[in-house]
């Protein structure tokens, strides 16, 4: 694969907001795995634990955590960010109004960005749902290294036809998901991802996300520039 065929598999990976009920075959599923966990860990630690549902199995667990998110406090493994500030904030306000307005959200509508949200939990309908973990005793470098198996994980999807979405919500249930997939303590419950054949026609994913240009984020030492 040249650099450009690689810019062009990474442009094509969206988060997928709405899925077809179409069921992704085991081998597809395997595929994505084999090819995922090919990313660099810190010593090689592998530290990723995936747990994953399709068919009936996904349909029990988003009716069962819809249900819990509906009621129950919010208790994530790990603290949401204190705060967004400056460019993030901005980032992040212009992705959920691109959202909200995709699927006809007004301004200040709360109770429908609240129905929007809850979507999440509801796995934004699609046929497959995989949990991933890490083991506590690692720490944030063990976190770092499960971000290169979700890149890994949803561009092995995308080269196969596959939509995905890395979801951090459902985190915010982590005792429920610990008991459901009968999990240890020690497992440190990071984050999911839906996946399955996208709906092209779903509101929610007629609208893609913009990068911030390179002077934004890169700084630059030592390089001189040629004649």
């Amino acid at each position: 694969m040249n650099y450009h065929d690689f810019s062009a598999l990474l442009g094509a990976r969206h988060s997928c907001r709405g899925f077809r009920t179409d069921p992704v075959p085991k081998d597809k599923i395997t595929q994505i795995l084999t090819a995922a966990q090919k990313v660099p860990s810190w010593c090689n630690a592998q530290p990723w634990q995936v747990d994953i549902t399709v068919g009936a199995e996904t349909d029990r667990l988003r009716d069962a955590l819809y249900d819990h998110a509906m009621t129950a406090t919010q208790s994530p493994d790990i603290p949401w960010p204190s705060a967004y500030t400056g460019a993030h904030q901005s980032r992040r306000k212009t992705c959920g109004l691109q959202l909200y307005e995709a699927v006809g959200v007004a301004r200040g509508d709360r109770a429908a960005s609240a129905r929007q949200m809850m979507e999440n939990f509801y796995l934004f309908g699609a046929p497959c749902f995989a949990l991933l973990t890490a083991p506590a005793e690692l720490g944030p470098y063990a976190y770092l290294d499960c971000g290169g198996f979700i890149t890994g994980f949803t561009l092995a999807a995308t080269s196969l036809g596959i939509a995905s979405i890395p979801q951090a919500a459902v985190a915010a249930y982590a005792p429920f998901l610990r008991d459901w997939f009968a999990l240890p303590d020690d497992r440190i419950i990071l984050c999911g991802i839906s996946f399955g054949y996208a709906n092209e026609t779903h509101p929610a994913n007629q609208f893609r996300t913009t990068r911030a240009p390179l002077d934004q984020w890169v700084r630059l030492h030592g390089h001189e520039e040629k004649p």
